[in-house]
């Protein structure tokens, strides 16, 4: 039996939105831990110390709860973007978009992230594929878009986008460091935002 295991979505208070979110929460750690696959939906319910019977309630594979997970980020970031296309262009806008996308990445941990970069075939449909409509790609290139002026240059096209994309690339790259989640993340938005082009 594995161990048990909880934080604070885990810990979220009854009812059909909270006992989703625990769901997630306890699907997202065992995923990341011990591997999609090596997961079943008899594990999650034992974590959850809830029937199967319960569990199917809500969801009714680990697709769908990888779906959900993928979705509420995907609905974040699409807000993001709304939002951003509502404001003045300019250097302030490059550097508070970065500021709420870190705080999405922080929102969602360093797991989340680590299960996407080793399972990318399996959430591949959800996120979409770069010149195809809808998913997390096709978002994210939204928000590229937003945030960098048709007369950049090809340096500080890059710099915009490798600005945003170290942020949710963090999950692997860290993967061995000895350093609380915090301090990883923080590192990580300084890094970010030295990326972005001066004075751009």
């Amino acid at each position: 039996m594995v161990a048990k295991i909880e934080d604070a979505a885990e810990r979220a208070p009854d009812g059909l939105g909270g006992t989703r979110a625990r769901i997630q929460s306890v699907a997202l750690r065992l995923f990341a831990d011990q591997g999609y696959e090596s997961t079943s939906m008899r594990q999650i319910s034992e974590q959850l110390g809830i029937t199967k019977a319960a569990l199917y309630y809500h969801f009714t594979s680990k697709e769908a709860i990888v779906r959900a997970l993928i979705e509420t980020m995907l609905a974040e970031v699409t807000a993001l973007v709304e939002w951003a296309r509502a404001q003045e262009p300019g250097p302030a806008l490059r550097r508070e978009v970065l500021a709420r996308w870190t705080a999405i990445m922080h929102n969602q941990g360093l797991r989340m992230f680590r299960f996407l970069g080793a399972n990318y075939r399996l959430v591949r449909d959800i996120r979409g594929e770069p010149g195809q409509p809808g998913g997390m790609a096709a978002v994210v290139g939204e928000l590229f878009a937003v945030l960098t002026p048709p007369d950049a240059s090809v340096e500080d096209q890059l710099r915009v986008r490798f600005s945003l994309l170290i942020i949710n690339m963090t999950g692997m790259a860290a993967r061995d460091l000895d350093a609380a989640e915090e301090d990883i993340l923080d590192a990580a938005a300084r890094i970010a935002t030295g990326l972005l082009p001066p004075g751009f």
